[in-house]
């Protein structure tokens, strides 16, 4: 059932003139949490906080995800972990170790979605978050606001909700490179197989990451498998800036394959058959030729705090690594899991602020440290 939404009033230059209506909480009424963003973050947030008991709405601005090679590895027993119960025997369990991006989502959505205590409102983009005394709020563009005990920030390197934080730090910074990412099914694929199920290759000035995926019902059987290629690339930053995916030095958003020109694809072509190897160098010729194909401008963010009042950062809205730490998705699976922790306790309405400042102190150091991990790399790799 969706919550009630609240509609801000608004001054001439747009500011607000009040918050949107909080009700005192009467007694035996639930806690309540508003999470913008229902990536990989937001959901694993959203479902550890209704393991709490908390009534969760989460905002998310896109109702499309793309289908990319990107790979991440999932721990053993992680959804378990988020809600506290034990998946039904036949019920689908998010799977462990390397998998898809687009099949954790997946997972996750479906968790969050067939959970009571979760509402997904989509598409709704958030303005601007606020708070008082006794709650927060976002409000999106069209002037409805959503209000709550608290607000989780969880939409990833370009975040609205980090502006309120941290207004003296608001934007991820640009790495220098972008990373090229494509998926395509094995059987598609004529040359034999890599002896590994990963491959790191250095070459000219590029850094290839390849690495197989399981297929339909989970598999990784020889042929019913998925590779997975990101290809890193320093050498696009005026694409990315004439595209508009890169604004000074914050990135705007990833560049699609309908935005990507011929000659670009031409040039990866040429390139990808005189220095990969097979498979990986089929594989990315296959997505080449079909275009499909997305290249993501890596970002990178520092975060000097995680929380101001009852509003908190997650994932990528409070710190965002380079991709070859490897670690970015299990820092905001430990995210969700520290938040959940510091809330336990039951919140009124002089605490909450307390429990998001024990959330900050066990992960803002863990956090840039993870940050720090990766910066070798892109110092090393990205071009002036």
């Amino acid at each position: 059932m969706e919550r009630p939404f609240h509609t801000a009033k608004k001054a001439a230059n747009g500011g607000l003139l009040s918050s949107p209506t909080l009700n005192s909480k009467r007694e035996g009424a639930r806690d309540t949490a508003v999470v913008v963003g229902a990536s990989l973050a937001g959901l694993m947030s959203a479902l550890a906080l209704s393991r709490l008991g908390l009534h969760v709405t989460v905002l998310e601005r896109s109702d499309r995800k793309s289908r990319t090679g990107a790979a991440l590895e999932v721990s053993d027993g992680l959804l378990e972990r988020l809600t506290g119960r034990h998946a039904n025997a036949g019920a689908n369990v998010l799977p462990t170790g390397a998998q898809a991006w687009t099949d954790v989502h997946a997972g996750l959505h479906a968790a969050a979605e067939a959970d009571p205590n979760i509402c997904i409102r989509s598409p709704f983009r958030v303005a601007l978050v606020d708070q008082d005394e006794r709650g927060a709020w976002v409000v999106a563009e069209d002037g409805q606001a959503v209000s709550g005990d608290i607000v989780v920030g969880a939409d990833g390197h370009a975040s609205v909700v980090r502006r309120h934080v941290a207004p003296e730090k608001p934007d991820a910074k640009f790495a220098g490179y972008l990373i090229w990412l494509g998926l395509v099914d094995e059987h598609l694929i004529r040359s034999r197989p890599w002896p590994s199920q990963l491959a790191i290759l250095y070459e000219r000035d590029y850094c290839l990451n390849a690495y197989y995926l399981p297929g339909a019902g989970g598999t990784f059987a020889a042929g019913k498998r998925r590779i997975g290629w990101g290809w890193y690339d320093a050498g696009q930053n005026d694409l990315l800036r004439t595209s508009g995916c890169l604004v000074g030095h914050v990135v705007q958003r990833t560049i699609r394959p309908d935005q990507i020109p011929g000659s670009t694809f031409e040039k990866l072509a040429a390139e990808a058959r005189q220095i990969w190897p097979d498979p990986w160098r089929e594989a990315i010729l296959h997505c080449i030729e079909r275009r499909e194909v997305i290249g993501t401008p890596v970002a990178e963010y520092m975060p000097e705090r995680l929380v101001r009042g009852r509003v908190c950062l997650v994932g990528d809205a409070a710190h965002v690594p380079s991709p070859m730490t490897g670690r970015g998705f299990a820092a905001s699976a430990q995210d969700a899991l520290a938040l959940a922790e510091a809330l336990e306790r039951e919140m009124s309405a002089n605490d909450v602020a307390d429990a998001l400042g024990r959330y900050e102190e066990k992960r803002l150091k863990a956090a840039r440290d993870l940050v720090l991990s990766g910066r070798s790399f892109s110092h090393s790799f990205a071009r002036n």
